[in-house]
């Protein structure tokens, strides 16, 4: 899906994901790739959080490449976790961001254009015009799991502040730390107990063998 601009006389594309590809030079195979992975049977499928994941890391590796930044294999993989997940602690993501800075890699527009599962899920359907049977359940679950690590992630950063402010002003005491959100979900009937994000992606608790 395209706009349209008469005064100016050019085409604005109005995806994110699509415009992303264009800035990154990623290529319109990138857009073939991720539409057949989202409408791809059984086990081959990847959901729309999965697909943000892979998208962003590929923002990444290209970013590095750009710079002239040498990696090796499974290196890009790593430093992205480390740029986003909420388990990593606060001294490993700055080094991370740190060595990227070192090679001129701008992180701040980096995590600007890291997109989230809407992003890609926009850019599939209304861009690209993708359809796959089984997306109403696919994409509810997701909008629950990013619900849930969107308010993770956002007390984890408030936390981490707090604690640094409050180390900083010599209130308290603490070296290195490492800050866990865990939610646990634990099921009376048939006493199992799963974390959060586990439990929607397992479809359930042990109940559904029983």
């Amino acid at each position: 899906m395209v706009t349209e601009n008469d005064d100016e006389g050019s085409t604005a594309i109005d995806s994110k994901v699509a415009r992303l590809i264009d800035d990154y030079s990623l290529g319109e195979a990138y857009g073939d790739r991720l539409e057949a992975l989202w409408t791809a049977d059984g086990s081959e499928r990847e959901s729309l959080r999965a697909l943000a994941d892979r998208f962003n890391e590929r923002l990444l590796e290209a970013a590095i490449t750009d710079a002239g930044m040498s990696t090796v294999d499974g290196e890009v993989a790593n430093i992205y976790r480390l740029l986003t997940d909420d388990d990593v602690s606060s001294g490993n993501r700055i080094e991370a961001r740190r060595r990227l800075e070192q090679h001129d890699v701008d992180v701040d527009k980096l995590e600007q254009d890291f997109v989230t599962y809407q992003a890609i899920r926009s850019y599939l359907k209304e861009y690209r015009d993708a359809r796959y049977e089984g997306k109403n359940q696919a994409d509810r679950k997701d909008s629950v799991i990013d619900t849930i690590q969107r308010l993770k992630s956002r007390t984890r950063s408030v936390a981490e502040q707090s604690l640094d402010q409050l180390r900083g002003a010599d209130r308290i005491t603490l070296g290195e730390f490492r800050l866990f959100l865990d939610i646990s979900v634990h099921c009376e009937e048939c006493n199992t107990q799963y974390e959060f994000v586990e439990l929607i992606k397992r479809g359930g608790c042990d109940c559904q063998s029983e």
